[in-house]
């Protein structure tokens, strides 16, 4: 398991990732299969079909439903979703952000209230690691707290050391499950997370001490939940050249067309997001002007595709007004050929991008991919 860089503009890079289960040609947006499918009706095939490279599932959700155990015993995820090509999962710690109200905290880990039934969960680094493993992925993300922004300074400094001890707990307990016979995935790597807010200070003293662990990833959480877009990039700014170069790097829940360029600009491998599937299912569509929704009247007889030049399979066939009729009629058909466009739109900006940076030539696409929206 390695990645290699193949060549760089700036601080943008072109890479490979390798997996057990395929290699990962980055900069790569993952698309977020939170229970091991995507929302709005797709299957793996249509994954692939759409050139999806990294499916990303969460490890909460599948461990209230159905089971790691129940999923291991299916092959890991890889068999259970009928899925060949790699798998992240996230940790859990996102959910100790999102379910604030419904946690406490401890050193030993947190213990939740189900957002189903109310019933109690207590999630460990070595717990979230052992349902991750049952899982089989090939990353497994380390288990930490994203903390929201603002918060005091000292409680974020208090949070940054004790993931940095629960990411030691993280990779003990991997190391320990690579080595046992029935484990589905022995070739399972671990990233660790940096956090830190927007504060230079933390952000950099976590990095040095988790870069020192030497571990196949980095990613940069906390990110997205409550700074200012110019203060994101002010952090990767300074962060990213601090992380190890020979490492991939991770950019956690971002983002935006837009976030995603200026994320590879700074030096970023890797992204995932909610939004092209979530966005699709409002009838909210990416093209290369921007953003357009298409329960607008002004779409109601129109009978040009989505955009104009695009090759997937909502453009090829289906005309604005007949989606927007879909949408407005409330046809389940809507929200798969509204996530179907979005995917497609996502994976081919990753595939431009990296085309670009083969051929030296990304900051032109840059300034392309911003003259494309202003002249909308």
């Amino acid at each position: 398991m390695s990645f290699t860089v193949a060549c760089t503009e700036g601080r943008a890079r072109r890479g490979r990732f390798e997996t057990a289960h395929g290699t990962v040609e980055t900069p790569v947006f993952m698309n977020v299969a939170t229970q091991a499918a995507i929302k709005g009706g797709l299957s793996s095939e249509d994954l692939e079909n759409l050139d999806c490279r990294v499916a990303l599932c969460n490890t909460y959700h599948l461990h209230l439903r159905p089971g790691e155990n129940v999923v291991k015993g299916m092959g890991g995820l890889h068999g259970f979703m009928d899925w060949h090509r790699p798998i992240l999962t996230d940790s859990g710690g996102f959910q100790i952000f999102s379910l604030a109200s419904l946690r406490k905290i401890t050193e030993e880990g947190v213990s939740f209230r189900s957002h189903i039934d109310g019933a109690k969960i207590f999630m460990s680094p070595e717990e979230s690691i052992r349902v991750q493993s049952g899982l089989g992925s090939d990353i497994a993300m380390a288990f930490d707290e994203c903390v929201k922004l603002p918060s005091p300074r000292e409680y974020m400094k208090a949070s940054c050391d004790r993931t940095y001890r629960w990411l030691i707990r993280c990779r003990e307990e991997l190391e320990r499950l690579n080595q046992l016979p029935d484990t589905v995935n022995p070739g399972q790597q671990l990233f660790g997370i940096n956090q830190g807010g927007t504060d230079r200070e933390l952000r950099l003293e976590h990095m040095e001490k988790i870069a020192e662990l030497d571990l196949p990833g980095y990613a940069v959480g906390g990110l997205a939940v409550g700074e200012t877009t110019r203060e994101m990039y002010e952090t990767l700014d300074f962060l990213v050249p601090e992380m190890p170069a020979d490492k991939p790097r991770y950019l956690m829940g971002v983002g935006t067309p837009e976030n995603i360029v200026e994320g590879v600009a700074r030096g970023i491998d890797f992204f995932d997001c909610v939004m092209p599937a979530r966005n699709g299912r409002h009838a909210k569509l990416f093209t290369r002007h921007g953003t357009m929704n298409l329960k607008n009247e002004q779409y109601a007889r129109d009978e040009r595709p989505v955009e104009e030049g695009c090759t997937c399979p909502v453009c090829r066939r289906y005309s604005r007004a007949y989606l927007r009729h879909l949408f407005k009629a409330e046809e389940v058909l809507a929200l798969r050929f509204g996530v179907i466009h979005n995917l497609w739109y996502y994976n081919h900006l990753m595939e431009e991008i990296r085309k670009s940076l083969e051929e030296g030539r990304f900051a032109e696409y840059r300034a392309e991919f911003y003259r494309m929206r202003e002249n909308d």
